[in-house]
């Protein structure tokens, strides 16, 4: 029943997608696993596999170049988070991820962002795309990656609908243990940890700063899909397109009962207004879901901001608006809708899939927005 059921779906989602521009089929077709012989690849090769700073490390990534064709002068390098066996009940797993640690650091502790690629990207691709690396020589912070393993997802995709890594498990286990081990072993400021993520790595970021509001400073969520609902890949779909409807609330209500003590959870969130695979929808729910969060009341919105479309030179700049909420002199909710962007990072390199030339530059726009904050 199962397996017809299945069927009956991929072919909808088949006769759907041919009314659907190219980057909406690709993106809708990830979120299904290959067949197992075409998802064979090479495995990722970790340049450390532990992260206690070795003497003389055997290998480390070249210094990751921006689109201009630059080079940073900061520390690119890769490792493996293994993660313990649960009790002798589960095997042990691992997550490959990256981290730029910058040459123009500030004297004391570090702040971090863990940035979350989306679906058909790895952690590199992220990297280069959103620039974030640049930024981060620039600020002076750290940026770690963690990437979704091909045994994980053939993909890359991160199962931020399944009720598990909701709840908290599997892959956002992995994520938190990589905050810890990088705190553990370089100068980390704690309470400045930063999520951040595209599409379904806005899901999973989301995910990691409610299920761990201990460790996550800030968050910010770049075309993502709603919290609480989808649990299964035709559920995601029907997230991705039309919302969870009264389960948003519900999901948002049912965690704050389960945690008497959640904090505030500052958020920023970024939309295109011409996404198709991730619809607007989803930011005015993730709006309600983290108004909720933050107990922000209807006084506590500002009148909107509206930016014009811009050029300067060769760079363009969409016009977007802004929306803030404020609890007394914080800002902790952050939207923004930007005309004309698909789903795709607003000012990246659009040399690389589901990146943006045309602004706002959305990782600019997320760091000076953590930088307000400290957990």
């Amino acid at each position: 029943m199962l397996k017809s059921l299945t069927r009956l779906w991929l072919s909808g989602v088949k006769q759907a997608a041919k009314a659907q521009r190219s980057q909406q089929r690709k993106l809708l077709k990830s979120l299904l696993p290959k067949p197992p012989a075409k998802a064979r690849r090479k495995p990722v090769k970790a340049a450390v596999t532990s992260l206690t700073p070795p003497k003389a490390p055997r290998k480390a990534a070249a210094p990751v170049p921006t689109a201009a064709g630059i080079r940073l002068p900061g520390k690119w390098m890769a490792f493996y988070y293994s993660s313990l066996a649960d009790g002798g009940k589960l095997p042990a797993r691992r997550m490959p991820y990256w981290l730029y640690i910058p040459a123009n650091a500030p004297v004391g502790p570090l702040p971090l962002v863990v940035m979350l690629h989306g679906c058909e990207q790895s952690a590199e691709q992220f990297a280069r795309g959103t620039r974030m690396n640049a930024l981060a020589e620039q600020k002076g912070f750290a940026v770690a990656y963690p990437q979704q393993s091909l045994r994980g997802h053939p993909n890359r995709c991160w199962h931020w609908y399944e009720r598990t890594t909701q709840d908290g498990g599997d892959d956002v286990r992995l994520i938190a243990g990589i905050i810890d081990k990088v705190c553990a072993a370089y100068p980390i400021d704690r309470g400045r940890v930063y999520a951040a993520g595209l599409s379904a790595g806005a899901g999973m970021a989301n995910i990691l700063a409610l299920r761990h509001p201990d460790k996550i400073a800030a968050v910010g969520l770049h075309s993502g899909p709603v919290f609480g609902a989808g649990h299964s890949t035709t559920g995601a779909y029907g997230v991705m397109q039309l919302g969870a409807s009264h389960l948003a609330e519900h999901a948002i209500r049912t965690l704050l009962e389960g945690a008497a003590s959640f904090p505030v959870m500052p958020a920023i969130l970024i939309q295109g207004r011409e996404d198709r695979v991730v619809r607007r929808i989803n930011q005015d729910q993730l709006e309600a879901q983290f108004r909720l969060i933050n107990r922000l009341g209807a006084d506590s919105a500002e009148p909107p901001v509206d930016k014009p479309a811009r050029t300067s030179g060769r760079r363009q700049s969409h016009a977007y608006r802004i929306r803030d909420y404020r609890h007394g002199r914080r800002i902790l909710l952050r939207v923004c809708d930007v005309a004309q962007l698909d789903h795709a990072w607003s000012g990246g390199d659009c040399s690389l899939k589901y990146n943006a030339c045309a602004g706002p530059d959305a990782s600019r726009m997320m760091w000076d927005f953590f930088s307000r904050h400290r957990r």
